[in-house]
């Protein structure tokens, strides 16, 4: 027998080998795809000679492989069959192979080989191990090394019959670098040769970057899953549903090795919770263990049909590609596939649903849900990969699916908060133009047509919860991932800039004329097993609800057609950056120090202490009841966020207590608290009610009360009832109290960015002050008008899906008003004033609408001409910002005063002069005159409506005079005046001789007005005139800074005391729920022992022993209007006026609402009489009621 030629096996460009056939390729290739450096080079294969011959010796090299195949057969050899069931591990120097064998006999691939090695001239070493290759790993030890090995153990069985042998060469690939190719196949039937005419490529292309083979999992039963065999989805009927709840959780994979089982269950049980269940279910970071933990659970399979993915260790289920994976859980069928990213072990999930979806005439558009989990950090190239994979998903949205309702779900990983943002800037660890990558992938979005379900109904709901309203920076509200209240993500973030709240988390809907949210939350917050929470990210949920083009008509809002529309200006002409603008708020003292911040916390907390030191909860062993319910909160500016260093601190205390018991007991409370800082300056009523004047830890506070025991029990979950809720059924008076705290709350979670949000406010406020229009008493804006006419601008502007810089809304802002059709047009929230009905009225010269009621318009004191001065400010705003070079610090810096004094020929000046007597009487006396300048700018326009006059809303005094005037308000003493400018405007025709008399015929009979008024002018001691002056004759100005006229001035001390009395007799009900009641009566009578008044009033008798609670005449007005058993036109209101006294009116006629002219506050309701026979039906002084039978009488058989 002739010597075998002996060939060089050296070559690495040729290869002999056992390729399976394509059915088996992709139970391996899932894996290969990611961890096999050969993926798209070289096909799954079994080696049986690599290195092979050199290139020039294939012919030769062929036709030995050929004579020992042909001499197998000739034995009787049948073929060869292949079982790859198990894993293992090569060990090299550098690195690791991990890859497939036969766990039992191999010996027929080796007796085949060892007869083609002995045709090509060689012996077999012996040292041969049949296998496939997975992929590579670098350490042995390390976790993704057994991570990977875990996963090549699960892959299911490979296993085929040999029949062919293929050699292959090395070429050049189209798109680079080299790979192996076909050059011949050699049968193992017969050992004959099949030649390539050119070299045979295993791939017509190179791998595809969309795999579309994806059939989800459903449970069979038996612990097993399984995938149903492929349908005709067009013969599937559409599914019609309501809703669709959509949510996205982000598990937190395990790291190390063997993986940490102790998260597991409680993940499954937040998933499981009332606020995550969905019908479909996103999760990120899912790996191997936690799905074969996850698809074992029974409620899971119970929840949902399908899941993309089976269990790993379930035979036939492949392991999933990634250590990091996306999984999609739902309770419709669909298909998936998924769409890699640049990035390794990157891609989407995006699945369709072939019964959910919208028809368009007689073609039906599937629902697409596409599933991300963006790449994480603030580097500049984990940036460019984001803004790389986002063009990516959203190209292939566009090409694949453009008219397909599409949601765009998962963890985005986009970094929110402004802090983290400029500290990563200005620590040079990220570039600038990064960072506006960052921000436009934002904007990418919406020029997608995407809309972020929190963003949307952010603005048009509020939030759910008060979770991040108080965030420190912007871009923090609605984080889903925050270190500073997730000890689990504190440890995963570690320390440094990250350690902010991000808002990574979402939910996108592009879809406007089939799926709208409805509502949005999150979830993950259950902690009770392990101590800590489930994940590091909270999962969010969105309930998106079906509409149509019909419905969509139907469920616009009717207020519609009032809203002007907001068009976005950008910022471009300002030269400041956004942390400039902060740093001009600073300089203008708009933004409190640190230590401020400090001391109002210090300062909100003694008066928390002190006030409801007497409200700890107690237990009445007599009654069973516990501790009375008592609320201290913050409101106006201080509760927004927006107060300065020259703000007070509003308080609002609610409870079950009459106003005098609270009142007599809190300031009982405060002066014990002397010692601590803490004063009790004046108690003075207010156009609320009464409030007290307080000084702590020196600063101002205001303290307001509203009884209202049901609210106080049910705080802070009451906030979020409808005003329809019967919780709500108060008096007017109480609802006024507690509409601070209401519209206070709704702004704070509806708005889309409350730290923008707060420093727009605060620069809006410093501009309206610097310009004279901030002044709410005075016809001008205050807080409360500033912030509707703000929160409407930002969540209509987030509403459109524009992106916004804290520049831009301020731009838009003044834009906006300044075209703003002030005299015929209402500003209001269109996504809280969803049906409005409010009618504006003729005397209604602005109208910027609140929230809650009872009255909603929040500008009643506007006149014409302060109406005019708006306007005039915002279009002056506007020109400045259209400036070329303008900045923030320019627009802020001009003097309005300045301004002001030399803008016009002649001025209205009102003097006030006040020597000697009671400090008290002069600070009347110009609270008095302040309280009647409205009343003269009504009478100015009314007598002179060619004539603009602009009233500046601060007193003036000489500059001369006031260097002198230290010590004067102490003494009492006082003397300055107020300027109104005039100017005639360009289209009168009025004769100015004309306009000069009923000029001065207006100022005299201001001026008998004011001084008409015995209880705050005494001539003995005050005087005040008004006339006319040219600018010429104006001395140098300042304006006084000192308090003088700053308190409210009301009723004299025996009206606010029967009041008092009166509120007390309607709150008494709520007073006599408390258990400590009787204790507080002892206070209160105390506290008006010895009053005496001169007012008429209605006695009230003493309440018998034993008798019911006597319902109030809100009750009994009622009962009388919607009773359909009772005919409300025969019934009769016995009121007293303060003037005339007892008065009769019809009950149709009553009027309830608080702004109405004729309105009549219930607590001076008399009776309710019958007219057909004249029975007195219901009476406040002998307690008679006979419509409910309370205080112990009657009632009326109905």
């Amino acid at each position: 027998m002739a010597t075998p030629t002996k060939f060089s096996l050296t070559s690495r460009d040729t290869a002999l080998c056992i390729i399976p056939p394509r059915s088996q390729w992709s139970k391996v290739d899932h894996l290969r795809s990611h961890y096999d450096r050969a993926y798209g080079k070289w096909p799954p294969h079994v080696n049986l000679v690599y290195p092979f011959v050199q290139v020039g010796a294939l012919s030769r090299a062929a036709e030995a492989v050929q004579s020992a195949a042909a001499a197998a057969a000739d034995q009787g050899q049948k073929p060869k069959n292949i079982c790859l069931d198990a894993a293992s591990v090569f060990e090299h120097k550098h690195e690791n192979t991990i890859y497939i064998h036969y766990d039992e006999d191999d010996s027929q691939i080796k007796d085949l080989r060892t007869a083609i090695l002995q045709a090509l001239g060689h012996q077999d070493a012996g040292d041969y191990h049949m296998h496939m290759t997975i992929g590579q790993s670098e350490d042995m030890n390390d976790s993704w090394h057994q991570f990977l090995l875990q996963k090549a153990r699960w892959l299911p069985r490979v296993e085929w019959t040999v029949d062919h042998l293929h050699i292959l060469i090395r070429e050049k690939l189209p798109a680079g670098g080299s790979g192996m190719k076909t050059w011949a196949t050699v049968s193992l039937h017969d050992g004959s040769i099949s030649r390539c005419d050119t070299p045979k490529p295993f791939f017509d292309e190179l791998p595809t970057a969309v795999e579309n083979d994806g059939v989800p999992y459903s449970y069979l039963g038996d612990g097993l899953w399984g995938q149903p065999s492929l349908v005709d989805h067009s013969t599937l009927s559409p599914t019609e549903i309501s809703n669709l709840a959509v949510s996205s959780y982000n598990v937190l994979a395990e790291f190390e090795y063997p993986p940490s089982q102790a998260r597991y269950p409680l993940v499954v049980r937040n998933i499981l919770s009332d606020s995550a269940r969905a019908d479909v279910l996103v999760l990120q970071e899912v790996t191997d263990d936690f799905l074969v933990f996850l698809l074992s659970e029974p409620d899971i399979r119970d929840l949902f049909t399908f899941c993309s993915w089976g269990p790993p260790d379930q035979e036939s289920v492949q392991p999933l590609p990634s250590h990091n994976n996306i999984v999609v859980l739902s309770k419709h069928a669909f298909t998936w596939e998924y769409v890699r990213f640049h990035r390794e072990h990157k891609g989407a999930v995006v699945a369709q649903f072939q019964t959910l979806g919208q028809w368009d005439d007689a073609d039906f558009r599937p629902l697409i849900l596409a599933a991300v989990h963006l790449t994480h950090g603030l580097k500049d190239g984990s940036v460019a990969a984001k803004k790389m994979e986002v063009e990516t998903i959203l190209k292939y949205l566009d090409d694949t699916h453009p008219e397909n309702p599409t949601i765009l779900a998962g963890d985005f990983n986009i970094t929110t908060s402004s802090y983290t943002i400029n500290q990563a800037l200005e620590k040079k660890a990220v570039a600038p133009q990064s960072i506006t990558y960052l921000r436009n992938i934002e904007e990418t979005f919406v020029q997608s047509g995407f809309v972020d379900t929190w963003t949307e109904l952010q603005v048009e709901n509020g939030a759910a919860s008060d979770d991040g309203l108080d965030a420190a920076f912007k871009g923090e509200q609605g984080a889903t991932y925050d270190p500073t209240t997730n000890a689990l993500t504190a440890e995963v973030v570690g320390s440094g800039f990250n350690m902010r709240p991000q808002r990574y988390d979402r939910i996108l809907v592009r879809a406007d004329d089939y799926l709208k949210a409805a509502n949005f939350n999150k979830f993950g917050f259950i902690t009770e097993e392990i101590g800590k929470f489930a994940s590091d990210h909270w999962g969010v949920r969105a309930i998106l609800r079906r509409i149509g083009p019909q419905a969509e008509s139907q469920e616009a809002p009717s207020t519609a057609a009032n809203i002007t529309p907001v068009q976005l200006k950008t910022a471009k002409h300002l030269s400041e950056t956004e942390d400039g603008l902060v740093g001009v708020l600073k300089h203008f003292q708009a933004i409190p120090s640190e230590e401020q911040i400090q001391q109002h916390a210090a300062t909100f907390k003694l008066l928390r202490e002190t006030i409801l030191e007497s409200s700890a909860p107690t237990a009445s062993t007599e009654t069973g009841r516990s501790g009375t319910s008592l609320v201290l909160v913050p409101v106006g500016s201080y509760g927004l966020g927006v107060w300065t260093s020259a703000s007070d601190m509003d308080c609002l205390c609610i409870g079950p207590f009459s106003s005098s018991t609270f009142f007599s007991l809190a300031i009982q409370r405060l002066r014990k608290a002397a010692d601590r800082g803490v004063k009790v300056m004046r108690r003075v009523k207010a156009s609320t009610g009464t409030m007290l004047e307080l000084e702590v830890n020196g600063v101002k506070v205001d303290l307001q009360y509203a009884p209202a025991g049901a609210i106080a029990a049910k705080w802070p979950d009451c906030l979020r009832l409808p005003a329809s809720d019967p919780a709500w059924s108060l008096s007017a008076q109480t609802l006024n109290k507690l509409k601070a705290v209401r519209d206070l709350d709704y702004v704070r979670r509806s708005v889309p960015d409350i730290v923008k949000f707060r420093l727009a406010h605060r620069l809006v406020k410093t501009w309206a002050k610097r310009r004279g229009i901030y002044a709410l008493k005075y016809g001008y804006l205050g807080g409360i008008p500033i912030t509707v006419l703000l929160a409407r601008i930002h969540k209509l502007l987030a509403h459109d899906s524009v992106v916004v810089s804290l520049s831009d809304l301020l731009v838009t802002f003044f834009n906006h008003y300044a075209g703003f059709n002030w005299r015929s047009d209402v500003a209001f929230d269109p996504f809280f004033h969803k049906q409005l009905n409010y009618r504006r009225t003729d005397r209604e010269a602005l109208a910027i609408l609140g929230y809650a009621p009872p009255a909603l318009n929040t500008c009643l004191a506007a006149s014409v001409p302060s109406v005019r001065t708006i306007a005039e400010e915002f279009q002056r705003a506007d020109k400045m910002l259209s400036e070329e070079g303008m900045t923030w610090s320019r627009f802020l810096e001009t003097d309005g005063s300045a301004d002001f004094l030399q803008s016009y020929k002649s001025y209205i000046k009102i003097n006030v002069q006040f020597w000697g007597g009671s400090l008290t009487r002069g600070r009347g006396l110009v609270g008095w005159l302040e309280s009647r300048c409205v009343s003269l700018l009504v009478d100015l326009n009314r007598r002179l409506p060619d004539l603009h006059v602009r009233f500046w809303p601060a007193r003036f005094v000489e500059a001369s005079a006031a260097a002198s005037s230290t010590g004067d308000e102490q003494q009492g003493d006082y003397e300055g005046f107020y300027l109104v400018g005039l100017d005639k405007l360009e289209r009168s025709t009025t004769d100015d001789k004309a306009i000069q008399e009923k000029l001065l015929d207006v100022l005299r009979k201001f001026e008998d007005q004011i001084r008409g008024d015995p209880k705050y002018y005494d001539e003995r001691t005050s005087w005040v005139e008004a006339g006319v002056i040219r600018r010429a004759a104006l001395k140098p100005l300042q304006v006084d800074a000192r308090e003088w006229g700053e308190y409210t001035i009301g009723d004299d001390e025996s009206d606010e005391e029967e009041e008092e009395q009166e509120e007390e007799e309607e709150e008494e009900e709520a007073a006599q729920g408390s258990n400590v009641y009787e204790d507080y009566q002892a206070v209160h009578s105390a506290a008006n022992k010895g009053r005496r008044t001169n007012q008429p009033r209605s006695v009230v008798v003493s309440k018998p022993a034993g008798a019911g609670k006597f319902r109030t005449a809100s009750d009994v007005l009622n009962r009388l209007r919607w009773d359909p058993s009772l005919d409300s036109g025969d019934f009769i209101v016995g009121y007293e006026d303060r003037f005339a006294g007892a008065m009769e009116k019809a009950l149709d006629a009553w009027k309830s609402e608080q702004t109405d002219e004729e309105f009549i506050p219930q607590h001076r309701v008399l009776y309710f009489k019958r007219r057909s026979d004249a029975t007195i039906v219901w009476e406040r002084r002998t307690r008679t009621d006979l419509l409910f039978g309370s205080g112990g009488g009657p009632s009326i058989k109905t």
